[in-house]
């Protein structure tokens, strides 16, 4: 499903009248804003990390080519196969081929936005597959038949109350079960998943073009199941995820843990070199590497948004959100919510169905503050903004209404009296000292969530021509 005007403002609606939902996502944002404070905190030289770690990136995406060129040399000549797909129909053609002349029937998957935003699942079960998600909070949201709303913890909007009747509804366990008896539960399908599927299916947090290295990162140890316990494996990329050096990583994962969930490391680091060699007593018999555009490339040549693709899909800017943290995720309408989506939504999609998402800001600058290699989100944000203007994107009352305020600024005489008329209605408007305008164009929306004080009845202007500048 990819986002539009009405599904946006549809949504939006619905999660401000969903207190539940509002309450577990402002609970767990706030959470792991605290725990990425205290991790940063615990961390003296983590600003110079930020800043060498945005060098890295923005240098890696000013040499994307030679640097992807060199990944692909040293990770086919450790064994592996990369393939290379334009858009979401090549990338889904290219795994489907490879599950069929493999003869796959299962398949394992672990966490990955790339795979959401190709819509892989879909595809891989139309051709009779059986595809099951094992990062916990994918499987809640397997279980539920819904997508993540949350970059790193995907089900960050439901309560542990809502995953228990799930549960109970789904594998018969008791409706009061504790999060631990859920878990165990949970345990013991994917354990049974990963000995018996053909092929496993993985993101890629960072690739090294060096030594030719997937790096993931993650904390059940699902992962690691699923790229070593199957005889294949197939890891899904987005073209920017690359880094110069192994000597790289270390800068990266201190900034991406503590970012994302407040921690020093994470419970698993793996650094995969290849396919099984004859010495290896575990591993994937083949190796597949799908490298994705599907429109990144187009941000990168534009040198206003190219900056969005130094993303490490964190989550720091949607926990700092307070945008986010009132409507969660599933409002934005894809993959990618909150500042990061309001930012790379458009560029990926196109800003005529987008629109909506750059103006879903405070502008309050706290994404751009958290984020660990400095994007310049605000900034970003403002820019959409300004070229929804500019391709004549903007609502109609708006785009009268400001023109009426560039000429009524022009000139004086009408300003004046303007105004004059505007604050005798606002009189009119007035309810106990604040405006009630909720049939007004253009501040409708705006009146509706907002207390807005009445104006004086009399402007400065009368103040200080009758006696206040005498006054003084």
């Amino acid at each position: 499903m990819k986002p539009t005007t009405e599904r946006f403002l549809a949504h939006t609606e619905q999660a401000l009248r969903n207190a539940e939902l509002r309450g577990a996502v402002q609970r767990a944002t706030a959470l792991l804003a605290e725990r990425r404070r205290e991790a940063v905190a615990s961390k003296p030289d983590f600003e110079d990390l930020r800043e060498w770690c945005a060098a890295v990136k923005a240098h890696t995406l000013d040499y994307l080519d030679r640097y992807l060129a060199q990944l692909i040399d040293v990770f086919e000549g450790r064994g592996g196969k990369v393939h290379f797909a334009a858009d979401h129909r090549e990338a889904l053609s290219i795994v489907t081929e490879l599950c069929q002349s493999y003869g796959v029937r299962r398949v394992v998957k672990a966490k990955s936005m790339l795979s959401e935003e190709i819509g892989l699942n879909e595809a891989l079960q139309g051709i009779g597959l059986e595809v099951i998600e094992t990062d916990l909070g994918e499987y809640i949201l397997q279980l539920a038949n819904e997508v993540p709303s949350h970059i790193i913890a995907p089900v960050v909007h439901k309560t542990k109350e809502q995953i228990a009747r799930l549960f109970h509804d789904k594998l018969g366990t008791p409706g009061d079960a504790t999060p631990e008896v859920l878990a165990a539960r949970a345990r013991a399908i994917l354990r049974e998943a990963f000995l018996t599927a053909e092929l496993g299916i993985s993101g890629v947090n960072f690739a090294v073009a060096d030594t030719g290295s997937l790096v993931l990162v993650e904390n059940e140890g699902n992962i690691r199941l699923t790229t070593s316990a199957p005889r294949f494996h197939v890891a899904l990329m987005g073209l920017e995820r690359v880094i110069p050096r192994l000597s790289d990583l270390p800068a990266f994962l201190a900034v991406l843990t503590r970012s994302a969930t407040g921690q020093k490391i994470t419970s698993y680091v793996s650094v995969i070199n290849g396919p099984r060699q004859p010495a290896d007593t575990d591993g994937p018999e083949a190796l597949h590497l799908v490298i994705v555009d599907n429109g990144r490339s187009a941000v990168l040549a534009d040198p206003k948004l190219r900056d969005a693709l130094r993303c490490i899909r964190c989550g720091a800017c949607l926990n700092s959100c307070p945008v986010y943290q009132q409507i969660g995720g599933h409002a934005y309408g894809w993959v990618y919510p909150g500042p990061i989506g309001a930012v790379l939504d458009p560029g990926l999609l196109g800003l005529k169905s987008t629109k909506l998402l750059p103006q879903a800001s405070s502008l309050c600058g706290a994404c751009g503050e958290v984020c660990p290699v400095k994007i310049p989100l605000p900034e970003l944000l403002i820019e959409h903004r300004r070229r929804s203007v500019e391709q004549g994107l903007a609502a109609t009352s708006e785009r009268l209404a400001i023109g009426a305020f560039s000429f009524l600024a022009q000139h004086p005489a009408l300003w004046s009296g303007s105004t004059a008329l505007g604050r005798g209605l606002s009189q009119l408007l007035n309810r106990q000292g604040y405006l009630s305008g909720a049939w007004l164009p253009v501040l409708r929306a705006w009146l509706k969530e907002r207390d807005f004080p009445a104006p004086a009845k009399r402007s400065f202007t009368q103040l200080w021509r009758g006696g206040l500048r005498d006054e003084k």
